[in-house]
């Protein structure tokens, strides 16, 4: 007879592979993709290294589960500050909310957007900006079809506004500690590049 396992043991195993996939987010947020070792998680998860392999098969398969444990998490959020409003306004908390909680842990939004990363990994990293592409694609759509933004196509649009904002922030995201205009800049961009018209220095990062 096949052993299956009981709902309890079930349990405890999620629950072991779930402190190693946060103890990995630790050691992520610290030392980065390069840093990171499954002794330096085991240590950081107070388990034996060999627990860490039982649970993942190695460095890839862990950080390819932070990826999706933490982009579901940086993605609800971001919805969750843009789900009200018109497309301005969303577009706007948006982009501040996706930079703004980068820039409060540079290390790990590093990883997740620019570090170099085996191929499997960077699979992942295109889940995550197609993710967050959808949010900022449901707010053009709603304002284009407002007549609040002019036409275009709001797939494109978004995708190009995730690309750009990842890009602008690799430079910040290494520096201690970025500027502040940094995210009102990105805001001004964002609309900008959406055909928002605005009156001279509506935009300013001061402002």
């Amino acid at each position: 007879m096949a052993y299956r396992r009981t709902s309890a043991v079930q349990a405890r195993l999620d629950a072991q592979a779930g402190l190693i996939v946060r103890a990995a987010t630790a050691v992520l947020s610290d030392a980065g993709y390069a840093g990171l070792s499954m002794a330096a998680v085991a240590a950081a998860a107070g388990v034996a290294t060999g627990t860490v392999y039982k649970n993942f098969r190695g460095k890839t398969e862990l950080v390819r589960a932070v990826f999706r444990r933490v982009v579901a998490h940086e993605v609800d959020a971001v919805a969750a500050a843009c789900a009200e409003g018109g497309a301005v306004e969303r577009v706007s908390v948006a982009v501040e909310t996706f930079a703004g909680r980068a820039l409060k842990n540079p290390k790990l939004a590093y990883v997740l957007l620019a570090e170099p990363v085996d191929a499997e990994v960077d699979v992942e990293r295109l889940r995550f900006r197609r993710a967050f592409a959808e949010i900022f694609e449901s707010a053009v759509a709603e304002g284009v079809s407002r007549g609040d933004l002019p036409a275009q196509d709001a797939g494109v649009s978004a995708s190009a506004l995730v690309g750009a904002i990842g890009e602008v922030l690799v430079g910040p995201l290494t520096t201690a500690p970025p500027a502040e205009t940094v995210v009102p800049q990105l805001v001004a961009f964002a609309l900008r590049a959406l055909g928002v018209r605005a009156e001279p220095g509506a935009f300013d990062a001061d402002t």
